[in-house]
């Protein structure tokens, strides 16, 4: 059976949800992974009022559209990251406060685990984001940056983030870090690293994305192979790696979109990812859940791209086989 097809609506928070439903309908979609941030999941109302948390299905069922997962990317970040006043830009009034960096990390804290709650009211089981980290400046050890300090990073992780576990496990929904740049796990080692740092907590896990793992050099398929049983939610993004001798991966301090970048994020099914080993591997993971389209492509039209994303993510998608391709010789060999 098909697995489901959902659009991301992070990239398309300024459009009111019944808007941006109808649109994502009239694409071909089956359903939204919806934000919360614009007007599509306001966190707090839903973490209280079971109503507003079912009025969100509504909107999406009248234009037959279904809900698997939430996500909450950006006040994730601001739990374990060195609070500075970019920050300001993608927090709501009531976390950011007064920007006193150890207040906003706790009010981070304590939305996200209004998110579990927020979730469970709405009868889902998985909520996407990110987690911050207070080590990802230290990527490069210049000056000479001592183990104790990484290690350090790793046990402020676990400190903030377990009880907040706690609460996902309470509500019964996990919690899914998109490994990504920036966050407390971002390859496959610093993933093995957070799980160790939190005892491999049940309700923590991934949702996977391609896109960033590829152009840091790493092999998405191999992801999903180390970390299947873990991984909740499966992001559809892609990604053009273009180093070419003059332009390397770190992106030269140039904006997403610019040509001279070593690395772009593209229309899936225009970069270069191999969606197809990834599908294959997800089979073998025996993942079932929804293929969301997080589409994000500077130089072409939003609406353009989320329509042949939607087309080329069911194009690509299969069923696993359930028996061996040569199966049907070995029976007619055995009549003979």
């Amino acid at each position: 059976m098909p697995r489901p097809v959902t659009l991301f609506t992070g990239q398309w928070a300024d459009l009111p949800l019944n808007v941006m439903a109808e649109k994502a309908a009239s694409f071909g979609y089956d359903g939204l992974e919806l934000a919360c941030w614009g007007d599509h999941v306001d966190v707090v109302r839903a973490s209280e009022d079971i109503s507003y948390a079912k009025e969100r299905h509504a909107i999406l069922g009248e234009h037959g559209l279904k809900c698997w997962a939430i996500s909450t990317h950006l006040v994730g970040q601001a739990v374990c990251d060195n609070i500075d006043g970019r920050h300001e830009s993608v927090l709501p009034p009531h976390v950011w406060g007064d920007g006193e960096p150890e207040g906003v990390r706790q009010r981070a804290a304590e939305e996200m685990m209004r998110t579990a709650h927020a979730a469970a009211n709405m009868g889902l089981k998985v909520v996407n984001g990110f987690t911050g980290s207070s080590i990802w400046p230290n990527f490069y050890f210049f000056p000479p940056t001592p183990q104790s300090m990484i290690e350090a990073g790793y046990d402020d992780f676990a400190e903030r983030w377990i009880p907040i576990l706690n609460t996902f496990q309470s509500c019964d929904v996990k919690f899914a870090l998109e490994v990504h740049p920036a966050e407390i796990a971002y390859d496959i080692y610093s993933t093995l690293a957070a799980l160790d740092a939190i005892d491999r907590h049940p309700a923590f896990g991934f949702n996977f994305d391609p896109s960033h793992l590829l152009w840091q050099g790493v092999d998405p398929a191999l992801f999903i192979d180390m970390f299947g049983d873990r991984i909740y939610h499966a992001h559809m993004k892609d990604v053009a790696v273009m180093a070419d001798g003059r332009r390397g991966i770190l992106g030269s301090h140039l904006e997403f979109g610019d040509h001279r970048r070593g690395w772009n994020f593209r229309s899936v099914g225009r970069g270069h990812v191999d969606f197809e080993e990834i599908i294959r591997a997800l089979n073998r993971v025996n993942y079932e859940g929804p293929l969301s389209v997080e589409w994000e492509d500077a130089e072409m039209n939003r609406e353009q791209g989320a329509i042949e994303s939607c087309e080329y993510v069911r194009n690509v998608d299969f069923s696993a086989s359930r028996a061996a391709f040569d199966e049907a010789f070995q029976k007619e060999a055995a009549t003979q």
